[in-house]
């Protein structure tokens, strides 16, 4: 797909997704409790897997700039899409960022043009496969030859673990719908189901194909919040430099582990496209 055609096939964004992200939460989500430990654990990860500094990142569904801002201290150079538009400002704030409102399946960004990409949030939101294999492609066809694509995906039990953990899964109500998502990995939001919004729950084993259905070599997957974020006086672990520092150490030791993907509420895959032959 050209440049050209990428701009005007961009898909729009669901309604109750969009109106969901419009309530403004998103910037605050990560400063509590499993959340921190979310962005403590993609930091860390993502200091190993991008290039250095001053390196060119595409963040696609960079949301209100909490990475993007944080690379852009780092002396990465950050442009981001998101296709909200109440994020593209919240996160144009953040110095040293480019924003734009756009869209994961259709980049307005020229081929081969950028040394890394992240996708840290819109395979959730792409419930279809082809879709989510189209923004892979689009990854694809902008990163540099070996460049680095790096996608989150939220893992298939993590609403049960989470709905569990906060005993919310004792209304019979709920539970229903919470099964329902470990059938098929569809979320599908109802008055009986309040909280997140229309979603797609992957098995880990599920990433690696749709990154090779794209033309993009998986490299390896790795769970952020291990078993921790199931784990009672997480926030004041936290809180401790000490502990803190303990915390991140146990979960690389376990990151890695197959048996332990699933165990994460997210999961980070990391792939590159190919260089040429010859």
């Amino acid at each position: 797909m050209t440049t050209e055609d990428a701009a005007q096939a961009a898909p729009e964004l669901r309604p109750e997704v969009l109106a969901y992200y419009e309530r403004g939460e998103e910037d605050g989500r990560l400063d509590r409790g499993a959340n921190r430990l979310e962005e403590l654990r993609t930091r860390d990860l993502l200091l190993r897997l991008l290039p250095p500094a001053p390196a060119r990142v595409l963040d696609v569904g960079g949301g209100s700039g909490r990475y993007a801002g944080w690379l852009a201290g780092l002396g990465y150079r950050v442009e981001l899409l998101d296709p909200v538009p109440l994020h593209v400002e919240q996160a144009r704030r953040r110095p040293g960022v480019t924003a734009r409102v756009g869209d994961a399946r259709a980049l307005d960004v020229p081929d081969a043009s950028v040394d890394a990409v992240l996708l840290l949030g819109p395979l959730y939101h792409l419930t279809e496969r082809p879709d989510r294999v189209r923004a892979l492609a689009e990854a694809r066809r902008v990163v540099r030859p070996g460049g680095p694509v790096v996608a989150a995906t939220i893992n298939r039990f993590a609403g049960l673990h989470d709905t569990l953990y906060k005993e919310n899964y004792f209304d019979p109500a709920r539970r229903p719908h919470v099964d329902a998502v470990t059938v098929d990995g569809h979320l599908r939001p109802s008055a009986e189901q309040p909280g997140f919004t229309t979603a797609y729950f992957h098995q880990p084993g599920e990433v690696p194909g749709e990154f090779e259905a794209a033309g993009l070599a998986a490299t390896g997957q790795y769970g952020v919040e291990g078993a921790a974020w199931l784990m009672g006086g997480l926030d004041a672990w936290l809180a401790d430099e000490g502990r803190r520092a303990t915390v991140l150490h146990a979960m690389r030791l376990t990151e890695t582990d197959p048996a332990l993907l699933g165990v994460s509420g997210h999961l980070l895959t990391a792939g590159r496209r190919p260089e040429p032959l010859g």
